[in-house]
C-alpha cells in the first residue's frame, strides 16, 4: 500500500485536546455525575473522579479540541518538496472546527487524511466534536455506509502493526526507532491542559502540535524510503 500512496494526496494532521473545564468542580452537576460513572472503569480504587479528571480531555464527550495542525507536501517541476503547514487553534472550539471543516470540504475526493492512531482517536474525536458543535461532517470524515476500503484514512499506527493488534506503539517511539530527529525542548502531551487552562498559552500548544505533524510526515517518508524534509523545506501559512 505504501508504494501506491501519492504524498501530494495526503493531508497530515494532529490534534490537541483538553478537558471541557479547568477543574472537575467547574463541571455542572449532571456532567460531574456522568464523569464519575465514566471514570470508574479506569480510575484506581483510591482515586476520586476529581483526581482523574485530567484524563477527561481524551474523551470527546468530556473534552474539546483546542488545536488542529495540518501539513501537506507539494512538489515542484524539478522534484523539490515543500511541506506547507497550517494550524487552527484558540479558545473557541466551534470556530476552529468550522474553519477546519471548510478546508476538508475543499479537498479532492481522493485525498487521504493521515494521523498516528487516527482511526482510534483523531478522526472519531473530530467527528464527534463537530456534531456536538452543530457542524456538518465533511465527506472525508463521514464513514456512515462506507466499506473499509472506501474510507480515505491513513493511520501510521495501523501501518506499523502489519496486522499485529497486540501492541500500541507511540509516535515518539517510532521516531526514535527510525532515527527521526524530534525537538525535546518544550512541553509534552501531559502538560497541554495546564498550558491551556493555567497559562492560556495556545501559541505554545500550536508549536507543539505542529512538531508532531512534522514527525508524522517524516515517519511516512521513512516508511517509503524517502529523504526527510529539512527545515528549509517547511513553509507555515
Amino acid at each position: 500500500m505504501l508504494d501506491q500512496i501519492n504524498l501530494s494526496n495526503v493531508l497530515f494532521l494532529d490534534i490537541e485536546t483538553v478537558p471541557q473545564t479547568a477543574t472537575f468542580a467547574q463541571l455542572n452537576p449532571t456532567f460531574q455525575e456522568l464523569w464519575e460513572h465514566k471514570s470508574k472503569y479506569f480510575r484506581k480504587e483510591d482515586q476520586s473522579p476529581e483526581e482523574c479528571y485530567e484524563r477527561a480531555g481524551i474523551f470527546a464527550e468530556f473534552g474539546k479540541v483546542i488545536c488542529i495542525s495540518i501539513g501537506k507536501i507539494t512538489e515542484d517541476q524539478e522534484g523539490g518538496k515543500t511541506l506547507k503547514m497550517k494550524s487552527f487553534y484558540g479558545f473557541d472550539e466551534a470556530v476552529l472546527l468550522n474553519d477546519f471543516a471548510q478546508v476538508l470540504e475543499k479537498l479532492k475526493s481522493d485525498t487521504l487524511l493521515c494521523a498516528h492512531n487516527g482511526r482510534e482517536f483523531d478522526f472519531p474525536y473530530l467527528s464527534r466534536r463537530m456534531l456536538i458543535n452543530a457542524i456538518k461532517l465533511p465527506k472525508v470524515l463521514d464513514n456512515s455506509g462506507k466499506k473499509p476500503w472506501e474510507i480515505n484514512h491513513l493511520d501510521t499506527l495501523e501501518l506499523w502493526k502489519f496486522g499485529d493488534h497486540k501492541h500500541y506503539t507511540s509516535l515518539n517511539l517510532l521516531a526514535a526507532v527510525f532515527n527521526i530527529p524530534t525537538p525535546k525542548d518544550d512541553i509534552n502531551g501531559s502538560q497541554v491542559a495546564s498550558v491551556y487552562w493555567k497559562d492560556k498559552d495556545v501559541e505554545r500548544i500550536k508549536t507543539y502540535c505542529e512538531k508532531d505533524v512534522l514527525t508524522l510526515v517524516q515517519l511516512v517518508l521513512r516508511f517509503k524510503g524517502l529523504p526527510l524534509i529539512t527545515d528549509e523545506q517547511i513553509v507555515r501559512v
